[in-house]
């Protein structure tokens, strides 16, 4: 009678295990977008408005400064920089005004940081023509020196001109408002893999 009860008993936890194990799952796969890193090449323009006021009267080296992406950037059919990516960066080189010359500054982007967080390293500069120097252009004259201009058709006949005296005022604080049209350029390729879908 025991050895009966005991069988049973046995049979009946076995059961209970089985009915008890874990049930099988499925096999899921997530549907993710496979997409190849895209690089943009060095010397890529980037438009962007100024976030803020920059000025060399108030600013100085180390500065940190932002712009934002006025457009979509595409590669064929693939938007790689949405609008409204941020661009983070510093001032990285800075000259006061002198006799002679307005003050220049020179910006540094260091990072982008997309909409939805992402952040993405980069090296690239606010650009200008002239070597990425921001301002530093000659100062007015101290003063002005009348000269007459004569005329080889008339004879005896002049004009007063005037031209700029050699000395030159002091020069000028340089100043990026905020909201102004501009542009960075990448002096070093830029690999993008984190790109948004929507």
């Amino acid at each position: 009678m025991k050895r009966a009860l005991l069988c049973v008993l046995i049979l009946t936890c076995l059961c209970g295990v089985q009915a008890y194990s874990a049930p099988q799952l499925e096999n899921i796969q997530l549907d993710i977008r496979e997409a190849d890193p895209v690089e943009l090449n060095a010397g890529t323009f980037i438009p962007v408005i100024s976030a803020q006021e920059i000025s060399t009267q108030y600013c100085s080296e180390g500065y940190k400064v932002r712009f934002i992406a006025t457009t979509d950037l595409f590669m064929y059919e693939t938007k790689i920089i949405p609008e409204n990516t941020l661009f983070e960066g510093y001032i990285e080189k800075m000259n006061e005004p002198v006799i002679g010359t307005n003050a220049s500054m020179i910006i540094r982007i260091s990072k982008m940081i997309l909409p939805d967080g992402y952040e993405l390293p980069m090296k690239g500069y606010i650009y200008t023509s002239n070597n990425n120097l921001i301002g530093g252009g000659v100062s007015e004259p101290e003063n002005w020196i009348r000269m007459p201009h004569y005329q080889h058709k008339l004879k005896g006949t002049a004009t007063l001109q005037l031209k700029p005296g050699e000395k030159k005022k002091m020069g000028e604080h340089t100043t990026l408002p905020a909201g102004l049209d501009l542009l960075i350029i990448l002096t070093e390729p830029l690999e993008i893999t984190h790109i948004l879908t929507n």
